[in-house]
């Protein structure tokens, strides 16, 4: 009886699970606890037979002075929490690095996979199939190569399922999704388990064995069991999580969101032919994820925090109202902005006031660019409430009135309230509307809607402050005509010059105003129901943190206040700590 081996956990696994365990307990929701759960069990079950017999016949032994001298099925009970505490380890570090990814999007029917992808994961399969005959082989040998057979046999039929099921999307995540947690832990495991066998905590019986390591002592026997190990880990949660993500993509056939993890629609999702996608949706996900990429960095982090239907839900909702924004942002002529208001406005009133036909999406068709398509088609007007969205065309009206021929619609601190209200209150409106749609809470509603009110006005101020520059750029001035007067200034002059002490003290002023309606509805976002009430916060924070950044003189990029990668991460984990 010994301690080496339970030393080898006190001493590296167990304070890398300790580490990663407190990184991610913010992030996680009951469904990645479930997918843990059932990956660690999977794990154990399928390994224990494999590993009892490799005892058994004496392809590795453990020294009876390095173990504490309990065993299953000969298996030493530290070898047994191996396998648990290894499948967690790299769990949690593939949940984590697949969180800021929607996999939704990466879903696909055979008919619109890109050819490359469908070779390469033939390729695969190949592959796979020829590596468990070449393992059988190997076994039959009975000589040096019997060890790595054992492997090959062993991994290589469960691989070739996994990647059977979802090879098209393994192979189109980012390499941060996949190949990262699976080189992570597979190098910090090298590094342990070259420090076990230099110590003979565990030895590998040299007929068994090619004689050949990768460095220092170990065997390239052990380097290839943790990365096949760890691959089938990640590419076992990736088959879970195709499920998931059409459960949630196609709430049609599902009705059932995955996070109230409902067993038989998970199952049936996961068997649903891929010819039966309805890749319009998808492609529409897909351009909607794009584009709240490239124009929000500090909603996109934050919305990988929501449970999926809700994260998707909002991911479209923003989709409209950015693509409607920059349809009027980006008109060569106030007159063709209003035209632009005018078709919005006529696709509203197709979906909430026309009798529910094919005519919204003939309007759509007919009125609008292509690249426009989806984003309105896809708008959760099922779920989200008219009068939000009208008045949010209102808004943009405003945009509109700033011209060189007429004075600036914001003239009292009144019309900037107003203004705010309209193109922010109403976005957190609608995200209530789409988080008390999925939850089914009907508690603290008009408490809810009132302080959301509030909290859209002070990140609208926040936006403002940030955007000075930027918005002098495109002709427009939304500091009230009254303050500038009190400094003595015309927008003209803030036109000409968007920076200065003067600017900078009306900024510090809004930004003031920002943190004062900030501060009154923040502490109502705690009644928000279940695990939205974290993301919602962290929604919040993520932009008031471009306020503080600001409020800080802090730095500058083309006249955008930015917080750093690091912060932003920061904000989001302490953010939901607190939650």
């Amino acid at each position: 009886m010994g301690l080496d081996y339970a030393l080898v956990h006190v001493k590296f696994t167990i304070p890398l699970a300790g580490f990663l365990t407190v990184t991610a307990k913010p992030f996680l929701t009951s469904l990645d606890l479930v997918r843990i759960a059932f990956l660690v069990v999977v794990a154990v079950t399928a390994t224990i037979p494999w590993d009892s017999y490799l005892i058994r016949t004496g392809v590795w032994t453990y020294p009876p002075d390095g173990v504490l001298g309990w065993s299953l099925f000969d298996i030493p009970v530290e070898e047994l929490f191996f396998f648990v505490v290894q499948t967690y380890i790299t769990s949690l570090m593939y949940i984590l690095c697949n969180k800021p990814v929607l996999l939704a999007q990466y879903l696909d029917t055979p008919s619109t996979r890109k050819a490359w992808v469908q070779r390469a994961k033939t390729a695969g399969q190949i592959a796979l199939v020829a590596a468990t005959a070449f393992g059988g082989y190997l076994i039959k040998q009975n000589g040096a190569g019997t060890y790595t057979g054992l492997i090959l046999t062993w991994a290589c039929p469960f691989l070739l399922i996994t990647w059977s099921m979802t090879g098209e999307i393994l192979l189109t995540l980012p390499w941060t999704s996949t190949l990262l947690p699976i080189l992570a832990p597979t190098f910090y495991l090298w590094v342990v388990d070259e420090l076990s066998l230099s110590q003979g905590i565990w030895t590998i019986e040299d007929k068994t064995k090619l004689q050949s390591q990768l460095f220092g002592q170990l065997d390239l026997e052990e380097a290839l069991f943790f990365l096949i190990s760890n691959t089938l880990v990640a590419f076992g949660i990736a088959a879970f999580d195709k499920a998931v993500a059409v459960c949630d993509a196609f709430p049609n056939k599902f009705p059932q969101p995955s996070d109230t993890l409902p067993i038989m629609s998970l199952l049936e999702a996961r068997v649903l032919p891929a010819s039966q996608y309805d890749m319009k949706r998808i492609t529409g996900i897909k351009e909607a994820v794009e584009r709240l990429r490239k124009k929000s960095r500090s909603f996109y982090l934050a919305s990988s925090v929501f449970p999926g239907r809700i994260r998707m839900d909002l991911t479209l909702l923003y989709s409209y109202c950015r693509l409607a924004d920059d349809l009027i942002d980006n008109a060569e002529s106030p007159k063709e902005a209003l035209d632009w208001i005018s078709k919005l406005k006529g696709h509203l009133d197709s979906v909430y006031c026309a009798p529910k036909a094919a005519n919204a999406q003939d309007f759509v068709r007919a009125n609008f660019p292509p690249s426009a398509h989806s984003a309105l088609e896809l708008l959760p007007s099922h779920i989200v409430s008219a009068e939000p969205l009208y008045a949010l065309l209102e808004g943009f009206r405003t945009d509109v009135e700033f011209t060189a021929e007429r004075e600036s619609p914001i003239r009292e601190e009144s019309d900037l309230q107003l203004y705010a209200a309209r193109v922010a209150s109403t976005i957190g409106e609608m995200c209530l509307d789409i988080v008390f749609h999925h939850t089914g809470h009907k508690d603290n509603r008009p408490l809810l809607y009132t302080a959301a009110k509030e909290m859209g006005i002070a990140l609208q101020y926040v936006n403002i402050a940030r955007d000075v520059a930027v918005d002098a750029a495109m002709g427009r001035v939304y500091l009230p005509q009254t303050w500038l007067e009190e400094e003595g200034l015309t927008a003209a002059d803030v036109l000409a010059q968007p920076s200065g002490p003067k600017v900078e003290r009306m900024r510090k002023r809004l930004l003031g105003k920002a943190f004062e309606r900030y501060r009154s509805s923040r502490g109502s976002m705690d009644l928000i129901p279940g695990e939205a009430k974290g993301p919602m916060v962290v929604a919040v924070e993520s932009y008031m943190e471009i306020g503080r950044v600001l409020a800080e003189g802090g730095l500058r990029v083309e006249g955008k206040a930015t917080v750093p990668a690091w912060r932003r991460i920061g904000v989001v984990w302490k953010t939901l700590v607190k939650a």
